[in-house]
């Protein structure tokens, strides 16, 4: 399976891994499923870290290399596709960041992994949910 990571998953994996469900926390160490994560959660991250809404014990940087190497996670780069499949990614809320993710997931065709109850039902998007 292709999983992107949603921004949450991604920090919880390293900070509260007790917040992933046990189906979540088999998939990300499934050496058969590629994990990918987009750069608009290193933004996400950057944002959190200035508003001081998570912390880190170490520098974002170091944290964020280490991150890519453990889990192997694969770049889904913003491509012009991308950036035109946000014309078509009309969700119920104005959060850009979560227009990004799911018009990435759409175009590299990837399953989103997510909390967001806001996202769980977008048509079209391909979830696996952490309830």
């Amino acid at each position: 399976m292709n999983l992107l990571l949603d921004t949450h998953i991604w920090i919880w994996n390293d900070t509260a891994p007790e917040k992933l469900n046990s189906e979540i926390t088999r998939e990300l160490a499934n050496l058969k499923n590629q994990l990918w994560l987009s750069p608009v959660s290193i933004w996400e991250v950057t944002v959190l870290l200035e508003k001081r809404r998570i912390d880190l014990k170490q520098d974002f940087r170091s944290w964020a290399d280490e991150s890519v190497v453990d889990l192997q996670l694969r770049e889904a780069t913003i491509t012009w596709e991308v950036a035109h499949e946000l014309r078509y990614t009309m969700l119920g809320h104005r959060d850009p960041a979560d227009r990004f993710l799911v018009a990435t997931a759409k175009v590299y065709d990837l399953t989103l992994v997510t909390a967001d109850e806001r996202l769980l039902n977008v048509p079209g998007l391909k979830v696996l949910p952490n309830r």
